[in-house]
C-alpha cells in the first residue's frame, strides 16, 4: 500500500481532558467525597484518595502533555474547593487553579475551564441542590468570583459538563450523589435550573470577558432502534434521541425548555453559546420500555465492546452526531472521545478511527476546531472508579508512577505531525491499514465519500477555506 497522509488544519487544537474531582484528590468538600465513603456506592468500595494528585502536582502531568506535543487542555474547577462555605471564597485555593493555568500558558497549552464537572460543595446540597431556584444565583456569584480572579487566563469554558448525564444519573437513577431516585420529577424540576445556571454564567462571563468563547460540554451518543425493530420502537427511539441529544441545544438557541409536553421560558437563555462542546463515546440500542428496558446492553453480533461493557466502539457515529449539529451553525470542539481499555488493546484503533471521522468532517468544510481526547491520564472514575482506566498515561494508584501507553505515543506522533500516516497504523494499529485509508467499509462510510476518496487518494482538507467561527 503506498504511503498516505491525512493532514488537520494548521490552526486546529489538539487536545486532552480532565475533570478536577478525578484527578485532584482529597476533595472532602465535595458531595461526591461524602457520598464514596459509604459501602456498596462506589465499584469495590475503592475511594478516590489522591486519585491522579494534581493539586499537588499537575506540572508533571503538564510536562507529559507537552511532550505529547498537544497545545490544549481541558480541565474543570472544584466549586467545594474554591467555595467551601457559603460566600467564603479560599483565596489559596484560587491561587494554586492560578498557578496550574498559568502553567499551562508557559507550555504553550490552552485551557479550557469547566466550572461544573458532576461534583457540588456539600452546603450547597444542604441549600436543596438544583432542584431549589436559589442555586442559579449561587452559581452567578461562584462564576464572577473565578472570572475576576483568573479569567485573564482562560480564553474558552464550559459552563456545565454533561448536563442531561448529570441530572439522569443523579436523580433518576440514583448512581450519582445524593441517590435521591426521585424520578421524572427530579429531573424536570432540576433541568430547568441548570439552563438558569448556564445563562447566568454565559452572561457573567461576556460582560468581563466579551472576547471569551462559552459553551457547554454535551454528551451525545448514536440512539438508535435496533435493526428488525417494532415500528413502536423506532418511534421511541426518535423521541429518545432528541430528548438526550438534542433538547437541550435547542433550548439554549431558543430560550424556552422543551418539556415533552408544553415549553417554558428560560431568562436570558436564547442563543447562550459561542460554540457546541461535543463528548461522544458511543452508540445504543433503544428500546420502547415495555418491550426491554430504555436502553439495552446487548450489542449487535461482531461488535467490540470497551472494559466494563461501556459501550460499543463505533467510530462513524463521531462524523453522524457532527453532521447533525450543523444546523446550530456553532463552532465544533470534540471536548471529550476517548475508551476505557486498561490493556491498551483497543485504543490505538480508537483514536485513529474516531479521529479519521473528524478529519472527514473537516474535509466537508464541517467547522470542527479541535479535539480533545479523553483522558490525558488514568483517573477516579465515577462510580466505576479505578476499573475503567482511560489515560493515555497509565497511573498507578498506590505508588502515583506514570507509564506510557502504546496510545500516548502514537497520539504524541498524530499531535506532532498534525496528521494521520499510514506509518502509524502500521506501527500502532495494523489492523486498519485495509481500510482507514480508503474508504472502503461500506458499514462506516458514506458512499460519496467512499467515491471521493478513491478518485483523489492523496486529498488533504483545505486549510483556509472553512467555516468561520459564526458557522
Amino acid at each position: 500500500m503506498a504511503r498516505a497522509q491525512l493532514l488537520f488544519p494548521k490552526d486546529f487544537l489538539w487536545g486532552t481532558a480532565t475533570a478536577a474531582y478525578q484527578v485532584e484528590g482529597n476533595n472532602t468538600n465535595s458531595d461526591w467525597w461524602v457520598w464514596e465513603q459509604a459501602d456498596g456506592r462506589i465499584l469495590h468500595n475503592q475511594k478516590s484518595g489522591l486519585a491522579s494528585n494534581w493539586w499537588a502536582n499537575a506540572e508533571q502531568d503538564l510536562d507529559i502533555a507537552a511532550e505529547m506535543g498537544t497545545n490544549a487542555h481541558r480541565l474543570s474547577l472544584e466549586w467545594s474547593r474554591i467555595e467551601p462555605e457559603p460566600s467564603v471564597f479560599d483565596d489559596a485555593a484560587l491561587g494554586r487553579y492560578r498557578e496550574i493555568l498559568q502553567a499551562m500558558h508557559q507550555r504553550g497549552i490552552e485551557p479550557m475551564v469547566t466550572l461544573h464537572h458532576f461534583s457540588n460543595p456539600l452546603w450547597l446540597v444542604e441549600k436543596g441542590d438544583f432542584n431549589s431556584a436559589v442555586v442559579v444565583d449561587y452559581f452567578r456569584r461562584y462564576t464572577a468570583k473565578v472570572v475576576d480572579v483568573l479569567g485573564d487566563l482562560i480564553p474558552k469554558w464550559v459552563t456545565i459538563n454533561e448536563p442531561v448525564v448529570y441530572v439522569f444519573m443523579r436523580y433518576l437513577t440514583g448512581d450519582f450523589p445524593l441517590g435521591q431516585h426521585s424520578g421524572w420529577s427530579g429531573v424536570m424540576g432540576a433541568i430547568p435550573n441548570l439552563l438558569g445556571c448556564h445563562a447566568a454564567a454565559y452572561h457573567t462571563i461576556k460582560e468581563k470577558l466579551p472576547q471569551a468563547q462559552v459553551g457547554v460540554a454535551k454528551n451525545m451518543a448514536v440512539l438508535q432502534a435496533r435493526p428488525g425493530s417494532l415500528p413502536l420502537s423506532r418511534w421511541w427511539a426518535g423521541r429518545v434521541n432528541w430528548l438526550f441529544n438534542y433538547m437541550w441545544l435547542d433550548s439554549m438557541t431558543n430560550g424556552r425548555l422543551y418539556f415533552p409536553f408544553g415549553r417554558r421560558p428560560i431568562a436570558h437563555l436564547a442563543g447562550s453559546y459561542d460554540f457546541i462542546g461535543l463528548n461522544y463515546y458511543t452508540r445504543f440500542y433503544v428500546n420502547f420500555p415495555p418491550l426491554g428496558g430504555l436502553v439495552s446492553d446487548r450489542w449487535e453480533p461482531g461488535a467490540v465492546v470497551s472494559d466494563g461493557n461501556y459501550g460499543e466502539v463505533y467510530p462513524a457515529g463521531l462524523f453522524q452526531i457532527i453532521e447533525s449539529l450543523l444546523p446550530y451553525k456553532k463552532p465544533i470542539y470534540v471536548t471529550e472521545n476517548g475508551v476505557p481499555d486498561k490493556a491498551d488493546r483497543l485504543r490505538p484503533s480508537f483514536l485513529m478511527t474516531h479521529l479519521r471521522e473528524v478529519w472527514r468532517a473537516i474535509s466537508f468544510n464541517y467547522p470542527v476546531m479541535g479535539y480533545y481526547h479523553w483522558s490525558l491520564v488514568d483517573n477516579f472514575e465515577w462510580d466505576r472508579a479505578w476499573t475503567q482506566r482511560f489515560g493515555l498515561i497509565e497511573i498507578n494508584p498506590e505508588t502515583q508512577e506514570r507509564s506510557w501507553r502504546a496510545s500516548g505515543r502514537l497520539y504524541q506522533e498524530i499531535c506532532r505531525s498534525r496528521s494521520l500516516t499510514s506509518q502509524q497504523a502500521e506501527k500502532y494499529a495494523p489492523e486498519l491499514m485495509q481500510t482507514i485509508f480508503t474508504g472502503s467499509d461500506p458499514a462506516n462510510y458514506r458512499a460519496d465519500f467512499e467515491a471521493f476518496l478513491a478518485a483523489v487518494p492523496d486529498v488533504k482538507p483545505m486549510e483556509d477555506d472553512r467555516l468561520d467561527s459564526g458557522g
